[in-house]
């Protein structure tokens, strides 16, 4: 059995280009699948956000249009509201990174808010990849590799081959415009080689030890994918 630490958003508002806010979080699919398919597998999963708050579900997440359908939504939504990992998660500040077996971060716009600049995130994240840990990270839970730097003010995911959330999603969905900035853009100037799928399609880019999915539809692929690396 692996312990497989959960590093999830504790921001339920993204910040937009001219201040406003608009309502978001964890999104729903990018955590239940692969949750499901690590405890399907017999492993341990412990979440951690900052201060330890609950991590705030994105409501669009669990509509049924985004979930493949009511019978999915209503799982999505059953898993996030009784699961006692999503409802007692500890503070990442108290984590002890070496008491686990690998790294994951669901995506949803809450990262950009909060994980792309909080130290005990960034820590964690720099230690697990330079110490060769399996990393799996999805659509945009990559905002958090942004806070990961190195000693040197390097970021430690320089030179990693990844995949995230693309500007062309963004721009489909409706939320280029009003954004302070794109994920694409900032994980490129970081040093990172970003990976672009076809839109809203599964994609998973596979590099040393981290594992990298593009958006929602990657994330069974990437839980898979980071199975594989646990054994």
């Amino acid at each position: 059995m692996a312990k497989i630490l959960f590093v999830m958003t504790g921001a339920d508002r993204w910040t937009l280009a001219d201040g406003s806010t608009h309502p978001t979080g964890f999104w729903a699919e990018e955590a239940v699948v692969p949750f499901e398919a690590f405890k399907a597998a017999g492993h341990e999963v412990t979440v951690a956000t900052p201060g330890g708050v609950v991590p705030p579900v994105d409501p669009a997440s669990l509509a049924a249009e985004a979930t493949g359908g009511p019978e999915n939504a209503a799982r999505f939504e059953s898993v996030v509201e009784t699961a006692d990992e999503f409802l007692k998660p500890v503070a990442l500040s108290d984590v002890r990174l070496d008491a686990y077996d690998a790294v994951y971060v669901p995506g949803g716009h809450g990262p950009m808010e909060d994980l792309s600049a909080d130290g005990d995130s960034g820590r964690l994240l720099a230690r697990a990849v330079t110490g060769g840990m399996p990393v799996g990270v999805v659509c945009h839970g990559p905002a958090a590799l942004l806070a990961a730097m190195n000693d040197d003010g390097s970021n430690a995911y320089a030179g990693y081959r990844v995949t995230a959330f693309t500007n062309a999603e963004e721009e489909l969905a409706g939320n280029a415009a009003k954004a302070r900035w794109l994920l694409q853009d900032r994980l490129t100037e970081a040093g990172l080689t970003v990976e672009t799928g076809e839109p809203f399609a599964p994609h998973v880019q596979v590099d040393r030890n981290v594992v990298t999915g593009q958006n929602p539809a990657s994330s069974a692929p990437l839980a898979t994918e980071l199975l594989k690396k646990l054994g």
